[in-house]
Order: C-alpha cells, then structure tokens, then sequence
C-alpha cells in the first residue's frame, strides 16, 4: 500500500497536520474530527487504489466505463481530501490567527 504514491503523501500530509495539532494542543474534540478526516482520504484512497487495481485486471483494453469507474474513484479521493482541508482550516486556523 505505501508503494503508491499518493498514499504516501496522503500519511506525510496526515502527520504533518497532526504534529501541527499537537504543537498547538487542539482538544480532544477538534482532534477527533481531524482523525476522521484522515481517515475518511486514507480510505477513499485505499478503495480508489482497489478500483484502478480491479479495472486493470479485468480490462486488457481502453473501454469507456473502466475510465469512468477510475475517474469517479479518483474523484472521491479528491472530495474527501478537499473535506479533510476544510477541517484542519476550521480546527487549526483559529489558533493559528493569533501568531
């Protein structure tokens, strides 16, 4: 699983934030949404990674639904990492504007 690329920047993102949550002593409330967050683009992840997986073996050649199938995948990893910036700006930022 971390052989994928985008996996290993999804962790380094998810250890960067918490780091940063932890430095700035979020409460045990704001944190749970963060971990959440990261888990839901560490699955969405996963599941997109199953997906490209599961077209490429069944598929030899392009066909129109395996690229739909693979965009749409994609397209879930990319709204639950746009949902996990939204909560590290709703959890984080407010501590950040007083520096």
């Amino acid at each position: 699983m971390l052989t994928q690329r985008n996996m290993r920047i999804h962790f380094a993102a998810a250890l960067l934030v918490l780091a940063l949550a932890l430095y700035l002593r979020i409460d045990a409330h704001d944190l749970l949404f963060l971990f959440f967050s990261i888990t839901l683009v560490i699955m969405a992840e996963m599941f997109n990674t199953a997906v490209e997986a599961v077209v490429d073996l069944y598929v030899q050649t392009f066909h129109p639904l395996a690229r739909i199938a693979k965009n749409v995948a994609a397209g879930a990893v990319l709204i639950a990492a746009l949902n996990s910036i939204v909560v590290a700006y709703l959890v984080i930022y407010p501590r950040l504007s007083g520096w």
